[in-house]
């Protein structure tokens, strides 16, 4: 006789797999909740406490660790049969669990005492108990899975091969759930745990990572890391890199806006009345750059804007939308990769070291603008200053950005020296810079960064402020006739 043992808090799907068991002649086990939805069902099973001989106690924190349920998972065919036989022990062929939702519910405004409910003892150890006895046993705790039960179990069976995937999927699911618990407690007292834990789903393979020679994978199904193309090549590790930065940065405006990343930095970011017109100017400040890019849009993507895209050699479009007519224009580009805006997701930045992480997280903060030059930024000034420092905070340091109320005008990235960033925003700039305003991601240590953007045509700045030597920076916008602004706030990116 093959016996299921059914303890789920989702109930997705649970009362088709168990009628396809009863309907394979398999003796069914369960409990608590899982048995009453079983019992309205009509679907017969024989109750955990009558199995044990033990009742559910404790509100139901103790009904299945018990040695007949975890000897029914444990023992080794045909090894422990006769200890198995001796004590009365049923073998247990198949296990259905998931967990009480600790995850979703340590959202909730709870406090300890209430969601300490919410962390299961029994489920974790009967799946380890189930999964270590793979072999004999079948594991089962995802309910996207319940199709492939079905048709095991009506079929020929379980492979090794199916019956080590799902231990292995059983393994990370127990090992994320003890990863929520610890770093949710851990939390209470302290902004970073001294063991730091984290797991993502959904691993895809990539080509190849940076490099053809490197190898490379993407975790995550939320945001970014769970995007894929509706339509074109599959994505590439500096793809993701690409449109994370590009996301980003234009998640920054409320007006139509485009931004043209390449290689982590923008080479052209604008805003317009209409997204047509923002592209078409993000894409005129460095066209040169523009070739291969990533492009994001935070507006629907028509026949037109997909037309003039297609104009270019464009990698990857992110776009919030896209009509059915351009989805058929871009299919021409069947290289081109095309991603909807994906729902941001707040979460903790994590880089790799040799030998551990670096974790970063970036609570709410609120800039102060002060205006610390004798003249004040026109309207028009104003509008370019707080573009500039919106690109600015998504540019690689040191950054220097030129802008106008409706552009970037030149792009001065990832460089030592600021002066140098600021001498390769001039050089790269796409017409005048006469009357623009530029931003510099951190403070000015010397008034040359700023001699440099006024001989240039700049006639705003927006810096953090904080050096030792913003009287003497400031006293050289004075001379300039410069509106300068401080912030407040650095943003390196490194």
């Amino acid at each position: 006789m093959k016996w299921a043992l059914i303890s789920v808090w989702d109930k997705t799907g649970i009362i088709d797999l168990a009628r396809t068991l009863a309907g394979q002649k398999y003796s069914i086990m369960s409990s608590g909740g899982t048995g009453k939805v079983l019992a309205e069902a009509g679907i017969k099973f024989t109750e955990v406490s009558s199995y044990t001989g033990f009742p559910e106690m404790m509100d139901g924190r103790v009904k299945t660790l018990h040695p007949k349920v975890h000897g029914g998972l444990l023992g080794r065919r045909p090894i422990d049969d006769a200890v198995m036989t001796k004590y009365g022990i049923n073998r247990i062929d198949l296990l259905v669990v998931n967990l009480y939702p600790f995850e979703k519910m340590s959202e909730q405004n709870m406090n300890l005492e209430e969601l300490i409910e919410y962390i299961d003892v029994g489920g974790p150890a009967m799946i380890r108990a189930a999964a270590k006895n793979y072999k004999d046993v079948a594991v089962v705790v995802d309910p996207s899975d319940y199709p492939m039960i079905t048709r095991s179990v009506s079929g020929t069976g379980f492979t090794p091969e199916d019956r080590l995937m799902l231990a292995k999927k059983a393994f990370a699911r127990t090992a994320a759930y003890d990863a929520a618990i610890s770093n949710y407690l851990y939390r209470l007292d302290a902004d970073f745990p001294p063991v730091f834990t984290v797991q993502y789903a959904g691993g895809r393979t990539l080509r190849y990572g940076e490099n053809p020679h490197q190898k490379a994978a993407v975790y995550g199904t939320r945001g970014v890391a769970g995007t894929e193309p509706v339509q074109g090549k599959q994505m590439s590790y500096n793809n993701y890199l690409d449109v994370n930065a590009g996301v980003g940065l234009v998640r920054e405006f409320d007006e139509p806006a485009a931004v043209i990343m390449k290689h982590n930095n923008p080479c052209g970011v604008a805003i317009n009345a209409g997204v047509f017109d923002a592209y078409i100017a993000a894409r005129a400040v460095d066209p040169a750059s523009a070739y291969g890019s990533a492009v994001s849009v935070n507006r629907e993507v028509d026949g037109n804007l997909a037309q003039e895209i297609c104009n270019t050699y464009v990698e990857v479009i992110v776009a919030s939308a896209y009509s059915p007519e351009a989805l058929e224009i871009m299919k021409k580009k069947n290289t081109m990769r095309v991603l909807r805006l994906p729902e941001k997701i707040e979460s903790d930045e994590i880089r790799t070291i040799e030998g551990g992480v670096l974790v970063q997280r970036t609570p709410a903060y609120q800039e102060h603008w002060e205006v610390i030059t004798d003249r004040d930024p026109t309207p028009d000034e104003m509008k370019a200053l707080q573009l500039a420092w919106k690109v600015c905070k998504h540019t690689k340091s040191n950054t220097i950005i030129f802008a106008d109320q409706k552009r970037t005008l030149g792009i001065g990235a990832g460089q030592m020296s600021r002066v140098d960033s600021a001498k390769i925003a001039i050089e790269k700039a796409c017409g005048s810079l006469k009357g623009s305003a530029v931003a510099s991601d951190a403070f000015l240590p010397f008034a040359d960064t700023l001699e440099v953007a006024a001989q240039a045509g700049a006639t705003a700045l927006v810096q953090p402020g904080g050096s030792i030597r913003d009287k003497e920076v400031i006293e050289a916008a004075n001379r300039h006739n410069m509106a300068m602004v401080f912030t407040g706030v650095r943003h390196f990116r490194h």
